[in-house]
């Protein structure tokens, strides 16, 4: 049985183009306090909290809006690239699909109790933040890694 939720293989490679600048930037914006890339837009908020401040409900505020755009290209990337069909998607890829992303979520989870207790303050929002895109993340790199490891030892089996 195929899938047919998954998006044609073609926007696999479209993922990549857009999942590696992103997570590049995304990284180096995270560790550094580069304004270079400001990109101050008035927009539109559903509610707006400041530390120490008012919170607003349906207003328009002006903010930087650079992180919202690398962790929407970032996630779309990642969507593209995790939920793209294989060249020859079969039952197989497809199990192998869905214990990855079983595996992404039970280590996601693992890690965010890790990080509930032995992580706090200002620090904690850090690992909030990262938190949001280390499913897709994990899904994609184990995802990719069984694959090619079990194509790999196919393979092998093949030519002994």
């Amino acid at each position: 049985m195929i899938n047919k939720m998954l998006l044609p293989n073609r926007y696999k490679i479209i993922g990549w183009i857009i999942f590696i600048p992103t997570a590049i930037l995304g990284l180096f914006l995270s560790v550094t306090d580069f304004d270079g890339l400001s990109l101050n837009a008035k927009v539109f908020a559903l509610i707006n909290s400041e530390f120490f401040g008012k919170r607003q409900f349906f207003t328009f505020i002006t903010t930087d809006i650079t992180g919202t755009i690398v962790g929407i290209l970032f996630i779309l990337g990642a969507l593209l690239i995790g939920f793209s069909k294989e060249k020859n998607e079969d039952e197989f890829i497809a199990k192998l699909r869905q214990s990855s992303m079983l595996w992404a979520i039970l280590i996601n989870y693992i890690l965010l109790i890790f990080c509930l207790v032995f992580i706090y303050g200002s620090a904690f929002y850090s690992v909030m933040l990262y938190n949001m895109f280390t499913v897709l993340v994990i899904f994609i790199f184990r995802f990719n890694y069984v694959l090619y490891t079990s194509t790999k030892s196919m393979s092998d089996e093949k030519y002994n």
